[in-house]
């Protein structure tokens, strides 16, 4: 058994307005499955090359196979796998991974949600709340964003987090069929003395 010290803030459930982030659960297979098939143009461009056609690949029993493992991460401390629910209905999933404790303290943001779901701030709610929590209870120092120059949105996202741009990655990532740019953004801890959550709210239109 892994010493629960050696993977601080975890398990978590984090909570804001309509925004529920929880563990990934095994009951979810089905909803998961729905939700990623139907967002197979949406997403596609900025995930990782994989063999097989998409729908193949968003199967619950896929989901399934990606919660075992991502628990084992978590477990062992180097993971923090939450999945988003807006009002209830899975609508995306929020991870910081390859978490690197030591002097370094730091791990990789990623996230998607549904469709449905963007342009009403709900994404960067969902990535202020990890973000804190990574901050607080996970007693992080850093975290980084890579992000696709094309993909406008996340990188809109994690500005008004207040990511700041650090760097180009050249051919960083095997996504969508090809080694892709990445664009670093990165987080720390003291430059947002008042938490993430509290600048998401102050450029919400009221």
């Amino acid at each position: 058994m892994v010493d629960p010290s050696l993977r601080p803030g975890w398990p978590a459930h984090l909570t804001w307005g309509p925004v529920e982030l929880h563990p990934p659960r095994w009951r979810d297979a089905e909803e998961w499955s729905r939700v990623r098939t139907a967002n197979e143009a949406w997403l596609a461009p900025w995930e990782p090359t994989a063999p097989g056609p998409w729908a193949a690949r968003h199967t619950p029993s896929t989901y399934r196979a990606m919660r075992r493992a991502v628990l084992r991460r978590a477990a062992a401390g180097a993971s923090l796998p939450f999945v988003v629910r807006v009002e209830g209905r899975l609508a995306g999933q929020v991870t910081i991974d390859n978490v690197v404790r030591g002097a370094l303290r730091s791990g990789n943001l990623g996230y998607w949600v549904d469709r449905s779901v963007a342009g009403r701030g709900l994404a960067s709610l969902a990535v202020a709340l990890v973000c804190d929590h990574a901050f607080g209870p996970g007693r992080l120092h850093r975290l980084q964003a890579d992000v696709r120059p094309e993909n406008a949105r996340s990188r809109r996202l994690v500005e008004r987090l207040g990511f700041r741009h650090e760097g180009v990655a050249r051919r960083y990532l095997d996504i969508d069929g090809d080694w892709r740019d990445h664009d670093t953004f990165a987080l720390l801890a003291e430059d947002v003395p008042g938490g993430v959550l509290a600048r998401w709210r102050a450029r919400v239109p009221r």
